[in-house]
């Protein structure tokens, strides 16, 4: 039987030279290995996991993503063609002390614990959002909400509704494979606000009454649309009978501060895209007729101009009328497979400048642009100086 001091663990073989050997044996702890999952990370990693800044997240007919506090990671299984040997210090388990041996040489045993079938990797990966869309969509805050946010007899109809229906910040963590940074991204994007602890996204039409309330005060009271101040803003439309949280909102909306002080601007493109929005629905126009309707919709004191509507209309041309319609990025996949297999049945072929504003808030780690339309896309280009025109790969 061999003493203990001729038990080797994990390290006689750290220091192992090239085309050295080292006699192994089976631990008495060896096996089983179907509990044994090896991961795969670099440094930052590591430390992110010791310190318990990551988690698993995904539903249990979703296949499980790692969050860190900024990213989302793929995690997939890599089997070993060759074995790979689990060996850890001597003295992990009773019994320890003796093993046998059969070589009679000097060379200290290797002890297996286990052998590992494989690991599994760490895969950056874009955030999954499109599901936060999904069912922050399907029930918008209207004005029906208001109405019940303020009735108290209707309280217990409300909170049944909310349990069903709406979500927290905890619920989205345990539905969205996103890390929370990424999260709080794409609430953002959704222009989403958080109203008696649930996330809402605000109902178009009831939005559209907020902001020309905004408008009209803007004239009443002389404001200018490049010097608001938010508490004069939100004491108006709150006498207006709007929740004092979504003038507030609204602001955030259509407006960007000035520096670090309570004054707001509300910004010209994200007025006008609004109304343009609020035009067109679901239906197609002249391009002129829908200038002429979009031109008295605006504000005086802003300017409509048709580049503020890229990635949210497109035109077409019918016989020698140009026809323009809603055709908006908000409404597109995320995962670049799906976004391109929707455009490319939309159209068959694009030029790039109508292209590239349904691309630009694709973000894939390690692809660039370029990379995307490699992957995705044909180019062609029948002379040297016409534009590129892309089909399906």
């Amino acid at each position: 039987m061999e003493e203990i001091g001729r038990i080797g663990g994990a390290e006689a073989v750290i220091n192992l030279k090239l085309g050295s050997s080292v006699p192994i044996s089976y631990h008495p702890c060896f096996g089983p290995h179907e509990d044994l999952l090896l991961l795969e990370a670099d440094d930052k990693l590591v430390s992110d996991i010791f310190h318990e800044r990551v988690t698993l997240r995904g539903l249990p007919d979703e296949d499980a993503v790692l969050c860190t506090k900024s990213k989302t990671y793929a995690i997939k299984f890599v089997g070993n063609s060759n074995s790979m040997f689990l060996i850890p210090p001597p003295s992990i388990c009773p019994g320890d002390a003796q093993v046998s041996d059969t070589n009679n040489n000097d060379k200290p045993l290797v002890s297996v614990l286990k052998i590992a079938p494989g690991n599994m990797e760490l895969v950056e990966v874009s955030p999954r959002l499109d599901k936060l869309k999904q069912i922050l969509l399907a029930n918008p805050f209207g004005a029906g909400d208001v109405e019940a946010m303020m009735d108290v007899d209707d309280d217990l109809d409300h909170n049944g509704k909310r349990d069903l229906a709406l979500y927290t910040w905890s619920d989205l963590v345990n539905t969205v494979q996103a890390s929370d940074e990424e999260l709080r991204n794409g609430l953002q994007s959704l222009s989403a606000i958080e109203i008696d602890g649930y996330w809402r996204v605000i109902d178009e039409n009831y939005l559209d009454m907020i902001l020309r309330m905004l408008l009209h005060n803007c004239v009443l009271k002389d404001w200018s649309f490049d010097d608001l101040d938010e508490d004069d803003v939100v004491d108006a439309l709150v006498a207006d009978e709007f929740p004092s949280q979504l003038a507030g909102h609204c602001l955030r909306v259509f407006g960007s501060k000035v520096n670090e002080t309570d004054k707001w601007k509300l910004e010209p493109r994200l007025v006008c895209l609004h109304f343009a929005r609020q035009i067109l629905r679901e239906e197609k126009m002249r391009l002129e007729s829908f200038m002429e309707e979009w031109k008295k919709k605006i504000p005086d004191g802003m300017e409509e101009r048709f580049e503020m509507l890229e990635g949210e209309v497109l035109t077409e041309k019918i016989g020698i009328e140009t026809r323009v319609y809603t055709f908006s990025v908000r409404s597109l996949p995320s995962t670049p497979a799906e976004r391109f297999s929707v455009l490319f049945k939309h159209r068959s072929k694009w030029e790039w400048k109508d292209l590239e504003p349904y691309l630009r808030d694709l973000h894939v780690p390690r692809l660039s642009m370029e990379g995307l339309l490699l992957k995705y896309t044909r180019r062609a280009q029948p002379k040297a100086d016409a534009p590129p025109v892309f089909s399906a790969r």
